[in-house]
């Protein structure tokens, strides 16, 4: 197997690299003769050709000469890496002899399903699967008491007779479901009953109704001044004038006497028309917030993050692992990059449980599209130090870095991803300050701190 291809967080230097496969070296192996050091494996393909020559310079080599380097590999398993699964949102990282150890607790790691039903799945996704989605979870129905696997569970749902269930025709009465059918056909009040006039269905408690208006009609009909035969008598009457009218925005013309009928078939369509008024009007919600905020973001490129209540959230971070917080967004300037800062109070990777750790990521913003891509200003962060200037001087902390053209979060970032959303790593300082030096000075006071983020931006682009 060739050399390490992991995300180093600094290259390795040229001496820690296979000459043969340009990667950090994995179990490392000196020619005794001249020095040179391959990987193990990279130095056997390339002598199981029939090269017996050192690739680098040519000279003879010898098996017994060919020595393990213990000392160069304790070296190289030092090197501080990022996890495999950095690009789904793993935040470790730490010294490569840490991987495997990092795996069994890695929330981003592939891993069996521990009953054994053939699906693998992160470790993140696991007591969810194990909770609703196993089809070998052990699931006991709390209607009939019975135990089930997960799979014949989902069979079961929807047909257990002890289950309390509303009446199908909407009537409100509930009942367990194996009663379903007895009350269906002959105690609900809203099945459906043929009109003994006419012989369509209605529902049965409005058939008393339905069955005047056909009694009115025909006694309406004896009483006109124009005659006509009666079709339920066959006696000339005189013709009803019945009383039209409108209601809602469904063009409907029924007489009133029947309007109840049309309330209770028309209640899909109602309901219809109220449900596309609410999500009209949740869309416009929606919008209004989204330029509230647009409103309420600095567009000058300078983020002065006050975080409040300090002691009891750097203790709610010792107690979540790797628990992050999330400043508001902010401009780098009008009409430019829209940014944002996260920091870990408890420390994230190598500063985790002793340092304060701080990051900067860029967020999908209103002018991407105008904007050259990847980001690439000045960032400088600083932690404020809180002392009165007329007393001390204040000293604040400050790192400044420039940005990574090749690091992912610096591309133009896609435009459904929001503020929290963890798949996209933030670059910046994992031991930006330590938990010893935050108490040397009054960068905390009155329980709080003040993170502050600045962006350059050359004079050209902000003309």
């Amino acid at each position: 197997m060739p050399g390490f291809d992991y995300k180093f967080l600094e290259k390795p230097k040229r001496r820690f690299q296979c000459p043969l496969c340009s990667k950090a070296m994995r179990e490392p192996v000196q020619v005794s003769t001249c020095g040179h050091r391959f990987c193990d494996t990279c130095l056997q393909e390339f002598l199981s050709e029939g090269v017996f020559k050192c690739p680098e310079d040519q000279l003879p080599l010898d098996y017994a000469k060919i020595y393990p380097d213990p000392e160069l590999e304790q070296q190289i398993l030092a090197l501080a890496i990022r996890c495999i699964h950095s690009e789904e949102g793993c935040r470790w990282n730490g010294p490569m002899k840490q991987l495997q150890g990092h795996f069994s607790t890695c929330a981003f790691n592939v891993i069996p399903c521990p009953n054994r039903c053939a699906i693998k799945l992160t470790r993140r996704d696991l007591p969810d699967h194990l909770q609703h989605d196993c089809p070998k979870r052990k699931v006991k129905c709390e209607f009939c008491g019975s135990e089930f696997t997960g799979e014949a569970y989902e069979n079961h749902q929807g047909i257990c007779p002890q289950e309390s269930v509303y009446c199908e025709n909407k009537c409100g009465a509930r009942m367990m479901r194996r009663l379903l059918t007895q009350h269906s056909v002959s105690e609900c009040p809203k099945r459906t009953q043929p009109c003994k006039y006419c012989s369509k269905e209605f529902v049965y408690d409005t058939i008393q109704v339905h069955t005047h208006t056909h009694i009115y009609i025909h006694s309406y009909i004896h009483t006109h001044t124009h005659t006509q035969p009666c079709k339920y008598c066959s006696k000339e009457s005189r013709t009803p004038r019945l009383n039209i009218t409108r209601f809602c925005d469904i063009p409907f013309m029924c007489p009133k006497l029947a309007i109840s009928r049309h309330l209770e078939e028309s209640t899909k369509s109602h309901l219809s028309l109220m449900c596309s008024l609410v999500g009209r009007q949740r869309q416009e919600l929606a919008e209004l917030r989204r330029e509230v905020e647009e409103l309420s973001v600095s567009h000058d490129g300078v983020l002065i993050w006050k975080l409040p209540d300090y002691s009891r959230k750097l203790q709610e971070a010792k107690l979540r692992n790797n628990h992050e917080f999330f400043s508001p967004p902010f401009y780098t300037h009008r009409y430019g990059y829209k940014l944002q800062v996260s920091a870990f109070l408890n420390g994230n990777g190598s500063g985790e449980g002793s340092h304060l750790s701080i990051y900067i990521r860029v967020l999908p913003g209103e002018y991407d599209n105008l904007l050259e891509w990847p980001f690439a200003y000045k960032v400088t962060f600083s932690i404020l130090d809180q002392s009165d200037p007329s007393l001390s001087k204040p000293q604040h902390i400050t790192e400044t870095f420039n940005p990574d053209p090749n690091w992912k979060n610096f591309q133009k970032p896609s435009s459904n991803r929001n503020s929290l959303d963890e798949s996209t790593l933030g670059f910046g300082y994992p031991k930006f300050i330590s938990h010893e030096e935050i108490k040397k000075r009054n960068y905390v006071r009155d329980n709080a701190i003040f993170l502050k983020a600045s962006i350059e931006i050359p004079q050209k682009i902000l003309g």
